[in-house]
């Protein structure tokens, strides 16, 4: 496991690009973390890497956002307003975590049975107003 120390929400965004040089089609990050730990700020240093110039915004009241336009489409989804085992599994999420891209999960672990264990686990910890912990398994 590697752990990162992040002082800023730039620096997050940093962390996520350097690891766009390390995803192929396929690829699952789910991520784990309170709010404001750095979860979509991370996500948005990952689609830039990339290469996509989509606005990156958290899919917590539309579950998932897609982002095309770079060396892979990146399939971003959270699990935080999600109910139940029935409402991820509506979702479909095998056509797009077995498909032709990236998939990045927020509150992956609020339903881990439908995390394949192929995933790279990121965890991000708040250690103080600007410190985050980003541990990549």
């Amino acid at each position: 496991m590697a752990t990162f120390i992040s002082n800023n929400p730039a620096e997050t965004e940093e962390i996520g690009r350097r690891l766009a040089n390390n995803v192929a089609t396929g690829s699952v990050l789910a991520l784990k973390g309170e709010l404001g730990s750095g979860k979509t700020q991370f996500t948005k240093g990952l689609v830039g890497g990339l290469g996509s110039r989509v606005p990156v915004t958290s899919p917590t009241f539309t579950i998932i956002h897609e982002y095309p336009g770079g060396r892979l489409p990146v399939y971003h989804f959270d699990f935080f307003r999600l109910e139940d085992r029935e409402s991820v599994a509506r979702l479909g999420l095998g056509d797009y975590l077995f498909g032709d891209g990236i998939s990045v999960v927020e509150w992956a672990d609020r339903f881990p049975e439908f995390i394949p264990e192929h995933a790279r686990w990121i965890l991000f910890e708040i250690k103080s107003e600007n410190a985050r912990a980003i541990s990549i398994k």
